[in-house]
């Protein structure tokens, strides 16, 4: 199992970076770096790539409406250069709000576009032929009929030093659980409490894998939550750091009938809490929505407690499937991120 985690601004981004470059030598194995509507995620990328050494540094994500599919292939191999074949892709649909508010797209076939733009990426790296791609969203190149007809097939100019970048997709529905199990190399999901994710997505991944290339190995499963080692009340307290986000997600990420990830709270059997949640937060009162989170959801979806108890977390999650062990590092006492890491490495080792 590798370790994995979020990067966190909080202090800047260049103190962020001198953190993941102290975190890759005692057990670190990727970062991933967000992009939602503040700075883009590729120039960070770049630079952690520059300070880095040995973590592979993933885009967590890239949404798919944002930037055409050959842009997004282009970036993803500069960042594999610039790397030294260390990069992941991580792709995603975002979200209405998103996508429609902050960039003016249309979001519409949020499956059929990730598809696509997976296709054209590992047609862009593979370099086997000059560009051709004729799907539901996208024609390359752009027929006569759309544009000035004087478009023409390319191939990229020079050599990925990967011909295959790994693809991670963050996806929560069904239907997009089920292609993501059946294309990419990964599966970022969200609200993932080990003990239940069969019985929310068990039967998404079965039919997604039993299409799977075998040539793209295992699915790889990214999750976990707030990691606290010890046995003071501080540590168990940890997991409280969740509840803003939590409520964030479930009340206020998308518009009633349109939020997925208050859909999977609902799916674990908190529906009276996510409605309420949801009324709440987008009244404004996100305080009051934060404090309606169940401490059971908070506590399943954190590693907070002594280190027998952290065992046990690791064990569920591996049992559950997941390969990187994403966490949340919050240090108490005279701990650091770099020992919680340190200590986190041991225990799975």
């Amino acid at each position: 199992m590798q370790i994995s985690m979020m990067l966190s601004y909080a202090g800047g981004f260049r103190e962020s970076a001198e953190r993941v470059a102290e975190l890759e030598k005692v057990g670190l194995d990727l970062v991933w770096v967000a992009e939602v509507y503040g700075f883009d995620g590729p120039s960070l990328m770049g630079y952690l790539a520059a300070k880095t050494d040995r973590v592979q540094i993933a885009s967590g994500i890239l949404p798919v409406y944002t930037r055409t599919p050959t842009l997004i292939a282009m970036t993803a191999a500069g960042l594999d250069a610039l790397s030294e074949g260390r990069f992941q892709l991580g792709l995603g649909a975002s979200g209405p709000q998103v996508v429609e508010g902050w960039h003016g797209v249309r979001y519409s076939a949020p499956i059929g576009r990730t598809r696509e733009v997976i296709d054209i990426c590992r047609k862009v790296w593979a370099r086997e032929e000059p560009l051709v791609h004729e799907g539901r969203v996208f024609t390359l190149p752009l027929p006569a009929g759309q544009g000035s007809g004087l478009g023409k097939p390319l191939k990229m100019i020079g050599r990925p030093v990967r011909a295959r970048i790994p693809i991670w997709v963050a996806s929560l529905g069904e239907k997009n659980v089920e292609m993501t199990a059946e294309v990419a190399e990964g599966w970022l999901p969200f609200l993932f409490v080990p003990e239940k994710a069969a019985q929310i997505w068990g039967t998404a991944l079965e039919a997604g894998r039993a299409k799977r290339d075998p040539a793209l190995g295992p699915l790889q499963i990214s999750a976990g939550g707030v990691l606290a080692i010890g046995d003071g009340p501080e540590v168990r307290q940890a997991a409280e750091l969740l509840r803003p986000m939590l409520a964030l997600y479930i009340g206020g990420m998308g518009a009633k009938g349109r939020n997925f990830y208050n859909a999977v709270a609902c799916r674990y059997g908190y529906e009276r809490e996510a409605a309420e949640i949801q009324d709440l937060y987008l009244s404004g009162k996100k305080e009051e929505a934060a404090a309606l989170v169940p401490g059971e959801l908070l506590d399943a979806m954190s590693l907070c407690g002594p280190e027998s108890f952290i065992a046990e977390r690791i064990a569920a999650f591996k049992e559950a499937g997941v390969t990187h062990l994403q966490v949340a590092p919050i240090p108490t006492g005279d701990q650091t991120a770099v020992s919680l890491i340190a200590k986190l490495r041991e225990l799975i080792d």
